[in-house]
């Protein structure tokens, strides 16, 4: 059963690479919507580049840098799973990724960019959730979380050479 409705957004030129990455991503965030047991939910998912989230990062976090990823909730995590008559499923929000910096990612932990893409989307995915970093415990567990996505799917992480 589906899970998750995703609308694609690209404001980069997507090369052949990036192209087939998409299908994976979207099975990625199939897989998170599944183990959270979540009703049909829809999530905006754009790719972006580093100018791009820059911006944003400075506008809704006042920090100016360039950032891997941003997740932008519609849904709180204290609301209930109520869809109102003419909805068929709930809106959890936007997830903008960069794909420069996922790249630069890939390259430096030595894995697919492929992997790296879906790892940033489930993270992202997971924030608009209400799962966070801020301290240890909420690191490890949202970690793990995600972990557990990518090795369902096949796309465990690459440790070493």
């Amino acid at each position: 059963m589906d899970r998750l409705r995703l609308e694609l957004n690209q404001e980069v030129l997507v090369n052949g690479e990036i192209a087939s990455a998409i299908s994976r991503i979207k099975e990625a965030l199939q897989m998170a919507a599944e183990v959270e047991d979540l009703p049909l939910v829809e999530v905006s998912l754009t790719l972006v580049g580093n100018e791009r989230i820059r911006q944003l990062n400075h506008q809704f976090r006042d920090r100016d840098q360039v950032t891997d990823v941003l997740s932008f909730p519609l849904w709180e995590d204290d609301e209930d799973w109520i869809l109102d008559e003419d909805e068929d499923a709930v809106s959890l929000g936007d997830i903008i990724v960069s794909v420069p910096r996922a790249m630069e990612q890939a390259d430096e932990y030595g894995h697919s960019i492929e992997r790296e893409l879906s790892f940033l989307a489930v993270h992202g995915f997971l924030h608009l959730l209400g799962y966070d970093h801020q301290t240890e415990a909420e690191e490890r567990a949202m970690f793990q979380k995600q972990e557990q996505i990518l090795e369902r799917i096949g796309m465990s992480r690459h440790v070493g050479p």
